[in-house]
């Protein structure tokens, strides 16, 4: 009779010590700190479709010193946020992705050297965009002769030019509208000059009288000021990190090239120069070798701050 209350005693206290085991190390696991091995990424965006630019933030346990990957099938490279162990990259969406699962990937470094990476699955979605059809001078759809070898001259500039990647970030004050007036023409329309199908419109147009200024759209260096055949009067501001904004058919170039533009600056002056119906502002923005709709830009909050 002892003996039976002594093991069922000692059954009780067995059950009762492995209960406490248990809850003491569920605190432990809850109370104990991120892995200081482990990477995160998270995105902004106001939309997973083609033409969007999309804000990644990478996050670790302790201060990164590089962060590099690569999104919708093209590189990119961060930059610090505002805390060390935060970093942040503007990629973008470009309009020949096809709709689908995509992965970002991220490469990172610790402060003491020690190798960190990451993945984030998305799915890009469809988009279907509208067609415009416009009449302009005949020369601007089937240039003469005489002046291809300008256009390819600008054609080979041009491309060098968006291609060079500069290490710094620039537009850390983020985008502003480079003119005040409402939208005429949307990133992403089809275009149709003089009923013949063209490249789709890889910029967004503001209307516009001649001469109302224009603004720089984010701190850059100018890379570019002069008149091309299909874009007229144009400034190339470089934001850094493959960051590049184009704005086209200026009646006037107020900056040099090499001179460093803050937001807001006056660069120019809305015009018709170039392949236009009529005075207005058109604004190319290029993540990389993604061109994307400049206003997604502005819709992501906080963007490249």
């Amino acid at each position: 009779m002892t003996f039976t209350r002594i093991a069922g005693l000692t059954a009780q206290v067995a059950a009762a010590l492995l209960v406490a085991t248990a809850v003491a190390a569920l605190q432990a696991r809850q109370a104990a700190p991120a892995s200081p091995r482990r990477l995160e990424i998270t995105h902004s965006a106001r939309a997973l479709v083609p033409g969007e630019a999309v804000l990644l933030t990478v996050k670790a346990a302790g201060p990164l010193t590089a962060v590099r990957g690569t999104a919708f099938g093209q590189p990119f490279s961060a930059y610090p946020g505002a805390t060390a162990d935060t970093w942040h990259a503007l990629v973008g969406i470009d309009l020949s992705v096809t709709p689908g699962r995509a992965t970002i990937d991220a490469d990172a470094r610790l402060a003491d050297g020690s190798p960190l990476t990451a993945s984030l699955p998305l799915k890009v979605g469809a988009k279907t965009f509208a067609t415009r059809r416009l009449r302009v001078a005949p020369e601007f759809v089937t240039p003469p002769p005489a002046e291809q070898a300008r256009i390819d001259r600008e054609r080979l500039l041009l491309n060098r030019i968006l291609s060079a990647i500069s290490p710094r970030h620039l537009w850390g004050d983020g985008f502003i509208r480079p003119a005040d007036g409402e939208v005429i023409s949307v990133f992403g329309v089809r275009s149709v000059f003089n009923n013949e199908a063209r490249a789709p419109h890889r910029g967004v147009d503001f209307r516009g009288a001649t001469g109302t200024p224009v603004r720089a759209p984010a701190r850059g260096v100018v890379v570019l000021a002069e008149p091309l055949y299909f874009s007229g009067s144009t400034v190339i501001l470089d934001h850094g990190l493959g960051v590049f904004s184009m704005l086209a058919h200026l009646s006037r170039i107020d900056v040099k090239p090499g001179t460093l533009a803050v937001g807001g600056d006056v660069v120019g002056a809305i015009g018709a120069t170039g392949r236009v119906t009529g005075p207005h502002l058109h604004w190319t923005l290029r993540i990389g070798a993604a061109a994307v709709d400049p206003l997604s830009v502005l819709a992501i909050a906080g963007a490249g701050k």
